[in-house]
């Protein structure tokens, strides 16, 4: 979520454990050689994929303008039917290994997607490395918190953290204190980071994708932050190919115990469909008044991986509703492999 309320709209871990350290480097590894290049000489859709292990986006399935509302003639006689009872106002799913998209709506249409931003803001961090560099948190995330009534890991000012744990706090509780934190560090600078974000979408090709913020709260306006169905299903196959990331958003809940520098930390997965939907991986809410309830999700069963994103599903109150991706996960799994 990037708000609760009306106005906008949890495995365990321990301290700097060394298999954290060991998905940090393995990450820093992965991802630097490609998305680093990103912030000074932005290569090609394919380069970028290809450096971060990632089979390239179809374009001719992901970024046509006629798919938006043909989606159901994408998939040829690989299907009989389109999938039933999805209230989405945008939404696509695709197999996850090709990127080709099985069944859409609206998948270039332009759409506020609230806290599916911290995506991009782990991904940038990632790529950064250095995961284990230890992070101060400023006291000034207790009042941007407040002032946009955002979610929250709950992090004290001037407790240090590394960054490989401040990871954790962003993607699992959707904290936005988490994503000023990282932001700040890694710009260095908020504004220098929110213009690394919007590079890296630049170079994979997002090009209906934009990021006025690092954590997707309607500031400066709802609107200002946006992307779509199409460009999300972009973001989240590069995602996924980090195996740091992977690790991090399949988790169900992640425990900090108190150690020197820092309080003890519990933070729950935000994810509908983790623990209840079988085979569900990952990997992200998002949620304001305009954005209504998002989830990017990916799901495996029986080595066939499908990803796929909702945006403005209906729903009661700030928790994400899983009812729109069950039933285009059910819908696509039921296809012929």
């Amino acid at each position: 979520m990037a708000t609760r309320g009306r106005r906008a709209p949890r495995t365990t871990g321990s301290n700097r454990t060394p298999r954290l350290a060991r998905l940090a480097a393995a990450a820093a590894a992965a991802l630097a050689a490609g998305l680093a290049l990103v912030v000074s000489a932005p290569p090609s859709l394919a380069q970028t994929a290809a450096l971060v292990g990632a089979v390239p986006v179809r374009a001719g399935a992901a970024h046509t303008a006629a798919a938006g509302r043909a989606g159901a003639a994408r998939a040829g006689t690989a299907r009989s039917s389109a999938p039933s009872g999805v209230q989405a106002k945008a939404a696509a799913i695709a197999n996850a290994s090709t990127g080709t998209v099985l069944w859409s709506r609206e998948l270039n249409t332009e759409r506020p997607i609230g806290s599916i931003t911290k995506v991009m803001t782990a991904l940038v961090v990632i790529s950064a490395g250095n995961l284990n560099r230890t992070i101060t948190i400023p006291s000034a995330v207790v009042s941007y918190v407040e002032e946009h009534d955002a979610s929250s890991a709950g992090l004290h000012p001037g407790d240090k953290l590394t960054a490989a744990e401040l990871l954790e706090g962003l993607l699992l509780p959707s904290g936005a204190d988490a994503a000023y934190a990282l932001a700040d560090a890694y710009g260095p600078g908020l504004t220098k980071f929110i213009g690394k974000m919007n590079a890296v979408a630049k170079a994979l090709g997002m090009t209906r994708t934009h990021f006025s913020n690092f954590d997707g709260l309607p500031w400066p306006t709802e609107y200002s932050t946006y992307s779509t169905p199409a460009d999300l299903l972009t973001l989240g196959r590069v995602a996924m190919a980090s195996r740091l990331f992977r690790s991090i958003v399949a988790q169900r809940s992640y425990r900090l115990a108190a150690g020197q520098g820092h309080h003890a930390y519990l933070w729950h997965n935000l994810d509908p469909l983790l623990g209840v939907y079988p085979g569900a991986i990952g990997i992200k809410t998002g949620y304001t008044a305009a954005a209504g309830h998002c989830l990017l999700f990916e799901a495996t069963r029986n080595g066939r991986s499908l990803i796929g994103v909702t945006l403005d599903s209906p729903g009661v109150g700030t928790t994400v509703n899983g009812a729109d991706p069950t039933r285009l996960l059910n819908w696509a799994f039921s296809l012929p492999a």
